[in-house]
């Protein structure tokens, strides 16, 4: 069995007692510690003053006496004012530093009955913060009339300041995760195992820290609202008191975009007729988002990075500096690394902001989210425009398959999925979406991702590695693409694509040379054919 070692403080007036036998007669919460059938105490560190070194003797003799067992260890230290908060939890801090803890061999209990009213703030801090890893006990003196009053033992608690043993107050603490989860999720019940743990995470840090965040996600992925969700969350809760203020950073060249961060004096340049705060300083005491972080140039994301550590920075044209206290959460759709090795971004402001950094999937990795987010979009919009609209059975059927399906491709992501939900709101008759309306919808979408198709195909089967292609060879597989786009079969592109040089062939291998050239690029037919619009 694990032994028990006490700390506590001698109590100068309650362990006092009085002199000679009469002492037993009362009540010493300290020995009566000592006293009690159900606790043995096998040590106990005692700590007094140089003053009290004759009443803690004689305390110390008097539980040799009633507990044998108890092994007491005086500890003598300099306290000169008892109740000076910084000298008594610097005191007691440097005892916890220096004792020899062995929890796999000993439980440790904090005894805050004696010592002054600083010294128990003093002792719980040490012990919610972990400095001391020991519950409290606090003895209590015997009830008058009661037959312990005989023993003058009286009784003792036990308080663990683990909180999360106590079922409701950690019940309580669930429920207020869960809250604060489905918040940032705008209440949307997802069903995707990824996103409710980057979100379960999400809520731990935006709780605990003010460090920059990163959201990185394509765009429509949701970076923007959560952002917003996340200063509203810390707004809520009081840790934010400030303005939120977002900018596109993409929307940012040149003069007009240190202007806009960082504001400008008279006359700072061409057309500055007057002075502008910029949006740090807008941004003071609250929470910047900075979207399409990569598209900043060099020199912004230079001030930019003095502005996040230091706080500090100087508007475009003047020599004194400007100070500003906000939380930076910056958005990207870009491999921020990969800006890193082309010179495009500054290694030193991403690993300023990639502490935290939260991945946001797109609709398409997320299609189960898809009829939640059906009945969110509904709800908006019938709080939006005061009028309720809703499916029926057959048409969210029909809706919900297509959705889901390869053929939906959903670049635009959940703003794409929004606006579309908003055009069907908006043209049901009587508050119905029925059949033809999602029949028209679909076809629709078709049409517009046709459209975006043939733009740049590359990009779409390529992703980020068409940015990696050389004009020349990205045109040339962007033409490939579009015409296997419009063939039947291998054989009948390779065809079409092959039509002069295999007129010099013996032996035509147009399906094969289309095959090897898709390869490549890491497709094949097979990909390509899943991803033609219907007819």
């Amino acid at each position: 069995m694990k032994k028990t070692a006490v700390i506590g403080f001698l109590g100068t007036q309650l362990d006092y007692g009085g002199r000679g036998a009469m002492r037993w007669a009362k009540w010493r919460p300290t020995v009566a510690l000592c006293q009690q059938d159900d606790l043995p105490i096998d040590r106990l560190h005692l700590l007094h003053d140089e003053r009290s070194r004759g009443l803690a003797e004689r305390v110390s003799l008097d539980i040799a006496e009633v507990s044998p067992r108890t092994e007491v260890c005086r500890v003598e230290i300099g306290l000169r004012d008892a109740w000076d908060f910084e000298e008594m939890y610097t005191t007691l801090h440097d005892f916890a530093r220096a004792y020899p803890f062995s929890t796999d061999d000993e439980d440790y209990l904090i005894h805050i009955t004696t010592g002054t009213h600083v010294a128990q703030i003093c002792w719980f801090l040490l012990a919610e913060t972990r400095y001391l890893p020991a519950r409290l006990l606090q003895m209590s003196p015997p009830r008058k009339g009661g037959e312990e009053a005989a023993a003058r033992v009286g009784s003792y608690a036990l308080i663990d300041l683990d909180l999360s043993r106590y079922d409701k107050i950690a019940q309580r603490f669930r429920h207020e995760q869960a809250d604060t989860q489905v918040f940032l999720k705008s209440g949307i019940a997802t069903r995707n195992a990824d996103f409710n743990a980057m979100i379960e995470r999400l809520e731990r840090v935006a709780g605990r820290s003010r460090a920059p965040l990163l959201l990185v996600g394509p765009t429509g992925a949701g970076k923007s609202f959560l952002a917003r969700r996340v200063y509203e969350l810390k707004r809520q809760k009081q840790r934010i008191g400030g303005r939120f203020v977002e900018v596109n950073c993409a929307t940012l060249r040149g003069d007009a975009a240190m202007s806009a961060l960082f504001g400008h004096v008279r006359g700072a340049f061409t057309g500055a007729q007057g002075e502008r705060i910029g949006l740090l300083r807008a941004a003071d005491g609250g929470l910047l988002f900075l979207d399409e972080i990569g598209e900043l140039g060099l020199d912004e994301q230079a001030m930019l990075l003095k502005a996040v550590e230091e706080r500090r920075f100087f508007p475009l044209g003047s020599d004194r500096e400007s100070g500003s206290d906000f939380q930076l959460i910056a958005g990207t759709n870009r491999d921020l690394r990969r800006g890193v090795r082309e010179g495009r971004f500054r290694e030193d402001l991403l690993a300023r902001i990639n502490l935290w950094t939260f991945e946001l999937p797109g609709l398409s990795a997320r299609l189960e989210d898809i009829e939640p987010n059906l009945d969110f979009e509904l709800e908006r919009h019938a709080r939006e425009q005061g009028r309720q609209v809703r499916f029926n059975a057959e048409a969210r059927s029909v809706y919900l398959a297509f959705a889901c399906s390869p053929q939906a491709l959903w670049r635009g992501n959940f703003r794409e999925l929004s606006a579309s939900l908003t055009r069907l709101a908006t043209l049901a008759e009587a508050g119905r979406i029925n059949q033809a309306d999602v029949r028209d919808e679909i076809a629709r979408l078709r049409r517009a991702w046709a459209d975006e198709q043939s733009d740049d195909l590359a990009e779409q089967f390529l992703g980020a590695g068409a940015d990696e292609l050389d004009l020349f060879e990205r045109s040339q597989l962007n033409c490939v693409l579009e015409v296997c786009r419009r063939s039947a079969s291998l054989s009948e592109a390779g065809r079409k694509l092959f039509a002069a040089s295999r007129l010099q062939k013996r032996q035509a291998n147009d399906a094969d040379r289309l095959r090897k050239y898709l390869a490549r690029f890491g497709l094949d037919w097979a990909a390509l054919a899943a991803s033609r619009p219907a007819a």
